[in-house]
């Protein structure tokens, strides 16, 4: 029993902090607080007492709001000897820091370390809130500066985080630059339900500098459900590439201020009393950003939605590209304006398509060649800044009120621990070395509705198909490993190729819902296709995967790292038989229907956990293969890097949206060229090159995008980058690493928007004709195109 004290008998201040722990669970009903937790290290980590989940309140935390929590917060996340100053990477320390709920204050930034997950309850947000006396970058620090501008992580190589479930509140803070989240990071990172508050006053006369999220550098990643209120910049970005969905900005001075960026995708914002949108004028008339796509999104009560310096004479010619889709102007008393006030387009409609930046509109056309009479593809081309026609969105991409389909990442909020079954209480051992494949399949089979099966953190290894039922959802441990067993012979004939995943059978239909797994392979696969997709959903977007990802070589299990696989450009060569990946990452077939957010397909360009951190050389046949035939794919903040074939295909297909799409070309080629050790397969629609010309030695090269035989492709947002010719960046003085990009073959309704290429000589092809030279479309960094369709 508690005895409740008069105020005269109680400091005011005691008195809140005994109301806020009065207000506060005693337990969570939250499974993610209460599952027992026996996930391992398979490999590389020797400590058997190393703890991989940590609550904050085991380390002394409090969350009362008053007591200072920073120390036990940031000793929670450094326990046991985890990557940090001087670290780079590792996959061997993978840690979630969870918070109850509570308040907890801090006075100096909470230090992320490398492969970290920080979970609050979303049943009762935990609010880390910043002291008056707080100094540092930000509440959260994903990458800690050092002095003269040194990073603890190379900011590209910053991988494997996640922040989610939390309200950041800096409006104790003064004025002056405070910053909720320094968001500094690349791949398979992300930031989901958070609410940022800050203070509002200052704002009209620009001395409010408070901002949500600070982000300089990095190469990611996926922003989704996230709520901004008050402050000077809610969300000052730069990044080389990102995906945002879903966020809603309440009373901020300027809800997004992009600083620089190659491509950004705007998804489904809201800005709510705002005096500007998006400002992408950084640089003046040298502008800065390279491309931005605003999509499915409304404007409520705000004076310039967009302001953008891109003119007649601003340079270069494709920077500060924008593209604008199905977006709800009406609130706004200006759309898109000059910073001088003079209006572009004015406020109060609906706006389906408008567009700055180069566009591209091909079609066939009769020419002579000699005494034939030949239909060859051409383009039409200008730079433009005005409203044009919408794509024709087939209605199986869009929900009910014309927007693109999307959905977030479920957390399982309301479901029962009783819901979740272990892998490990069913025999699956997940130790890197014991057979897993006969377990699991044990599991599948006898999954009842309403289960999630719950893979423990581990390596789980493989060596012949797993058959994954629908109707069905998997959720992992923080990234367990699926390891393919390369010498098995189910995986290792590159002429009869198989799937370590089969999700669905070729026409079902269901559901399925699958959360963090790392695809891997344990030695050369080149027979494996780590998953392959055969489930449509019953409804759009049921049949979903988020924070999954493929990674071939360069981590602790994979004998696939830099003490063998080292480059050796100095010496021409063709495929170390013993550094050969898996056939394909992922293949979504004929029947295959699939949502994805926040995937990346990478096959190891540099060492992630050896000391040296080596580049090194794999060779994965082919990235992402999407034949679906018409039930509709989505795709999210997707990544595939460094196959030899190509990265992304989209062959025999109908029905694709891809939002951001980021590829890399393999950094050895052409030493060896993409067809070495990969035999190309008509059963796969793979690409021959044949028509490349013996004289052209960067041909042929990975295919960033390839899009064959198919029909109503929509692709908002692609940065598809070559940066070597075997280990050389002297082709990006002439932005001439490779001769082709993107490739259109037999197709018709390509849709494609801000598309950014890196030093490809013909950033697109169609049917073989060259046909977007690169040197028209010169960006800040890559070269872009506002619009390319082909209808």
């Amino acid at each position: 029993m508690i005895a409740f004290l008069a105020p005269s008998a109680l400091s005011l201040s005691r008195l809140a902090v005994l109301v806020h722990l009065l207000a506060i669970p005693s337990t969570s009903s939250f499974w993610f607080a209460n599952i027992k937790r026996q996930g391992k290290i398979p490999y590389g980590n020797s400590n058997t007492s190393y703890n991989i989940f940590r609550n904050v309140k085991d380390y002394g935390a409090i969350g009362d709001g008053v007591t200072d929590d920073t120390i036990a917060i940031n000793n929670a996340i450094s326990d046991g000897n985890r990557c940090g100053l001087g670290c780079d990477s590792s996959t061997t320390s993978p840690a979630i820091v969870y918070f109850p709920a509570g308040t907890y204050a801090v006075s100096t930034p909470i230090i992320m370390y490398y492969m970290t997950q920080m979970v609050g309850d979303p049943t009762h947000m935990p609010t880390l809130l910043a002291l008056p006396n707080f100094q540092g970058i930000g509440v959260l620090d994903a990458d800690r500066y050092l002095p003269y501008g040194i990073n603890w992580y190379t900011n590209q190589n910053n991988f494997y985080r996640q922040v989610r479930n939390f309200v950041i509140d800096i409006t104790r803070v003064d004025l002056g630059y405070a910053h909720g989240i320094h968001w500094q990071v690349a791949q398979a990172t992300s930031l989901q339900n958070i609410v940022f508050n800050m203070r509002t006053d200052g704002q009209d006369d620009g001395t409010n500098k408070q901002e949500g999220i600070f982000m300089d550098n990095g190469s990611g990643g996926l922003l989704e459900d996230l709520v901004f209120n008050g402050g000077g910049i809610c969300a000052f970005f730069g990044n080389q590439q990102f995906t945002t969905r879903n966020l809603t900005f309440n009373n901020c001075a300027t809800a997004v201020f992009q600083n620089w960026g190659w491509v950004w995708a705007y998804k489904s914002f809201t800005f709510n009393n705002c005096q500007i949108g998006i400002d992408i004028t950084q640089g003046g008339s040298v502008v800065t950003a390279g491309s931005v796509i605003l999509q499915d999104s409304v404007f409520n009560n705000v004076q310039t939605g967009i302001l953008t310096t891109f003119s007649t004479n601003s340079t270069p010619v494709s920077g500060g590209t924008t593209v604008v889709d199905n977006v709800d102007f009406t609130g706004a008393s200006v759309a898109i304006a000059f910073p001088n006030g003079t209006t572009i387009l004015p406020g109060g409609s609906h706006v389906q398509s408008w567009v700055q930046g180069r566009v591209y509109s091909a079609f066939y056309a009769q020419e002579q060649v000699g005494n034939l009479t030949c239909y060859l593809p051409q383009a039409n081309s200008a730079r433009i800044q005005q409203t044009v026609g919408p794509p024709p969105k087939p209605l199986a991409l869009l929900t009910a009120n014309g927007t693109i389909v999307e959905r977030g990442k479920p957390q399982y909020e309301d479901v029962e621990l009783s819901a979740f079954i272990s892998v490990k209480d069913h025999n699956a051992k997940g130790d890197g070395v014991t057979d897993d494949t006969a377990a699991i399949q044990a599991i599948f089979d006898n999954a009842q509705p309403g289960q999630i099966i719950y893979f423990d953190h581990g390596a789980y290894v493989i060596s012949s198909t797993v058959n994954v039922p629908k109707d069905i959802k998997i959720q992992g441990e923080i990234w367990p490993m699926i390891m393919a067993l390369g010498s098995s012979p189910a995986f290792s004939d590159p002429n009869n190729p198989q799937p370590v995943f089969r999700i669905g059978q070729p026409g079902d239909v269901g559901t399925i819902e699958i959360t963090e797994l790392v695809f891997e392979t344990l030695g050369p696969a080149p027979g494996a296709i780590l998953t392959e997709w055969n489930l449509a959903g019953t409804t759009p977007g049921a049949a979903a995967m988020w924070d999954t990802h493929w990674r071939i070589g360069g981590s602790a299990g994979t004998n696939l790292q830099s003490d063998r696989c080292t480059k050796a450009p100095g010496v021409i060569h063709g495929a170390n038989s013993t550094c050969i990946g898996a056939f394909l990452l992922l293949h979504v077939a004929q029947t295959g229907s699939v949502l994805m957010a926040n995937n990346w397909g990478w096959v190891a360009d540099h060492e992630l956990d050896l000391q040296d951190h080596d580049q090194i050389d794999i060779y994965n046949g082919r990235g992402a293969l999407i034949e679906s035939e018409g039930g509709g794919v989505w795709m999210y903040g997707t990544s595939f890097e460094h196959s030899m074939l190509y990265n992304y295909q989209i062959a025999n297909a109908k029905n694709v949206y891809m939002g951001v799409i980021q590829s890399e070309t393999a950094y050895m080629q052409n030493n060896p060229n993409a067809l070495t050790p990969s035999t190309p397969s008509s059963s796969f629609s793979d690409p021959d090159f044949g028509w490349c010309s013996p004289v052209v030695y960067t041909c042929p090269k990975t295919w960033g995008l390839r899009i064959y035989n198919s029909t109503y492709i929509f692709n908002y947002g692609a940065g598809l980058y070559s940066f070597f010719n075997n280990y050389d960046q002297g082709c990006l003085l002439t932005e001439s690493c490779q001769e082709f990009m993107v490739s259109v073959e037999e197709s018709e309704a390509v849709y494609l928007y801000a598309l950014s290429t890196k030093a490809a000589t013909t950033m697109l092809s169609i049917d073989e004709v060259a046909i977007v030279p690169e040197s028209e479309n010169e960006d800040s960094f890559c070269q872009t195109v506002a619009i390319f369709e082909y209808p």
